[in-house]
């Protein structure tokens, strides 16, 4: 029996080690089948995709509702082993989807239509903002005459190609361009159809959540010997634990702080409240560098109609910016990554270097797990070797941490 384990064991090796090899050679100098394969396969799994991410991100939801509103039946359909309470879960479900179906009325009926209207006046302005830089520029250089020349006519030269480019090459091309449109208006059908497929997808998963996890354990259990499965087992907490925690709090603070922005902004008449607290609200998702994303944008915009009121937005946008890093992200977010600063600005480059900002943004937790698994790699190499894990004890001046401690009992 351990002679046929055996060489089980060599000729899966064997298989797994040449088809790494067929699918690498395949993928660097082949035709790229693997590639397309899992691509279309991909493509047709999205709206399974699209519903587990919102099942993902509503299942606090649906739990705080039930704990809140349905304590006792909660309790009892434990008790008696059943995987969840019929009706305290149906009556959360309609619930959840009812706030997310106000909420978004809301956002169709007054931040969409002001948001458009924005968008339109800026677009009928750009002649007149450039007019504004032009003067602008001339006024700072009126005393230096050859530079003053140089700006201006480089200024109008770029303004010329920019009118050169939209009569005689946009305009004359209008077939084209409706045919391009038309093609963005179906992939927005193919988007809403698999939408409207993963909302469905969500509320199954989100009725029979805890039987698809139990029955996701029971695989873990039947491929892994028990020691192996409760490794992994707590290693997906502990990636659930980083993901749940920074995806749904950067998503909620971020949604918190462009609505703070639109209060203020419309309070004090600022142009392009709506787009400008829509660019705020949105860039806040990118940790870190989302802030300044922002903020510069939106500041430049309020700076061409009144520069009176862009210093009262830069004054507002810093306090907005203290009140989230002290207060509202914090208690939010908490500790979720585990990570210094200087990591999340490395994990955030390199995210957005391999998949732009939806690598910004996701590239924080999946760096966080990656971190917290060679941490715990570490520390179980030293316990072999019995070795101190506090980092105190490997300063530059301590003494070695493997040597024995002196007979006498006083510090070397």
């Amino acid at each position: 029996m351990k002679r046929d384990s055996r060489y089980f064991r060599v000729g899966m090796t064997a298989f797994l080690t040449v088809s790494a090899i067929l699918l690498f050679y395949d993928t660097l100098f082949g035709s790229r089948a693997a590639v397309t394969l899992f691509s279309t396969l991909f493509a047709s799994l999205k709206p399974i995709l699209y519903g587990a991410m919102i099942a993902y991100l509503l299942a606090p939801v649906i739990n705080y509702f039930e704990r809140k509103l349905f304590p006792t039946a909660v309790e009892k359909a434990e008790k008696q082993g059943k995987m969840s309470a019929l009706g305290p879960r149906t009556v959360s479900l309609l619930i959840t989807w009812a706030l997310i179906m106000v909420l978004g009325y809301l956002l169709m009926s007054i931040l969409i239509p002001d948001l458009y209207t924005s968008v339109t006046k800026l677009m009928n302005n750009m002649e007149t903002y450039y007019n504004t830089i032009n003067g602008w520029v001339n006024s700072l250089l009126e005393k230096n005459p050859n530079a003053m020349s140089w700006v201006s006519e480089h200024m109008n030269l770029y303004f010329k190609d920019l009118a050169s480019l939209l009569s005689d090459k946009v305009l004359p091309h209008t077939q084209q361009v409706m045919t391009a449109v038309s093609g963005g208006i179906l992939n927005a059908l193919v988007f809403l159809m698999n939408l409207v497929v993963g909302i469905i997808v969500s509320i199954y998963l989100l009725a029979t959540k805890e039987r698809c996890a139990a029955h996701s354990r029971k695989m873990i259990y039947s491929l892994f010997s028990e020691k192996n499965a409760r490794w992994i087992l707590r290693g997906i907490h502990r990636v659930d634990r980083i993901f749940s925690g920074f995806v749904r709090g950067k998503l909620l603070d971020s949604f918190i702080i462009g609505v703070i922005c639109f209060v203020f902004s419309s309070i004090f008449s600022f142009p392009y409240a709506p787009l400008i607290s829509t660019i705020v609200g949105v860039t806040n998702i990118i940790p870190f560098f989302g802030p300044f994303l922002g903020a510069v944008p939106s500041l430049l915009l309020i700076l061409l109609v009144s520069p009176l009121k862009a210093l009262y937005f830069l004054i507002f946008i810093i306090a907005l910016q203290q009140v989230d890093g002290n207060i509202i992200g914090p208690k939010i977010l908490g500790d979720t990554t585990g990570l210094s600063s200087l990591w999340v600005i490395v994990a955030i480059l390199v995210g957005g270097a391999f998949f732009g900002v939806p690598g910004m943004f996701f590239g924080v937790p999946v760096f966080a797990c990656l971190y917290t698994a060679w941490n715990f790699l570490i520390d179980v190499r030293l316990r072999k070797k019995n070795l101190p894990l506090p980092m105190g004890s490997y300063k530059t001046d301590s003494p070695d941490p493997g040597a024995a401690p002196p007979k006498d009992g006083r510090k070397s």
